[in-house]
């Protein structure tokens, strides 16, 4: 699943790609981890929005104490069940997740680096994600996964569900059957651009949250 991505550009340049009209501020990093905020693309009555949202529905585990945490679900495994299919079957709660390249960990446990995967000939592409508005913090969201390509499958089994430019009103406006054949489809392998770095990947925690995917 997917940890971790960037967002390396400028708040103006993520509105000019996704052609949002009038961008808010936002308090986003480059680099976005389950629990902290991201940018998302939004669409209310035709306009679209950037928004700042917490990556992650909360969930609360069986068994939690009360004033224990909640935990982050940041990847979707499967549309149709559990906590999404009711909020994927709405196109008001789908979204656009603006990256410029996300990482998984490759290697020994415990000195896993980070190998970055990109969009080809694109320095900002689209990651299909869902939102809603939760008790506990706000605007959150998470990104949809499916399997691998022959690109990402070395190093994982899973990968982002990734648009291209003319499919992100087809995400946005689609009908359920449209939004489960993206999750289905296989995304093609060439344009999928891998980078194995000597970075560690535990170098930066994530707030003592534990990802999730369901």
């Amino acid at each position: 699943m997917c940890n971790l991505y960037t967002v390396r550009k400028s708040t103006a340049e993520v509105a000019a790609h996704f052609r949002v009209p009038n961008p808010m501020a936002s308090n986003a990093p480059e680099e976005v981890y389950p629990g902290t905020p991201g940018m998302v693309v939004t669409e209310n009555d035709g306009v679209r929005e950037l928004r700042s949202m917490v990556w992650g529905f909360p969930l609360r585990l069986r068994g939690m104490k009360p004033e224990a945490k909640p935990k982050p679900v940041n990847n979707i495994a499967d549309l149709a069940k559990g906590m999404w299919v009711g909020l994927a079957r709405k196109p008001q709660w789908r979204c656009l997740i603006p990256v410029t390249a996300f990482a998984e960990a490759e290697g020994e446990k415990g000195r896993m680096t980070r190998t970055w995967f990109s969009f080809r000939d694109e320095p900002i592409f689209a990651w299909a994600g869902l939102w809603r508005v939760s008790d506990e913090w706000g605007p959150v969201y998470s990104g949809v996964m499916t399997d691998a390509n022959e690109a990402i499958a070395p190093v994982h089994n899973r990968m982002p569900v990734l648009l291209h430019r003319d499919e992100y009103d087809h995400w946005l406006h689609g009908s359920f059957d449209d939004a489960l054949t993206f999750q289905q489809r296989t995304f093609p392998p060439e344009l999928v651009v891998m980078e194995r770095t000597s970075e560690l990947w535990s170098k930066k925690k994530t707030a003592g949250e534990t990802p999730l995917l369901l």
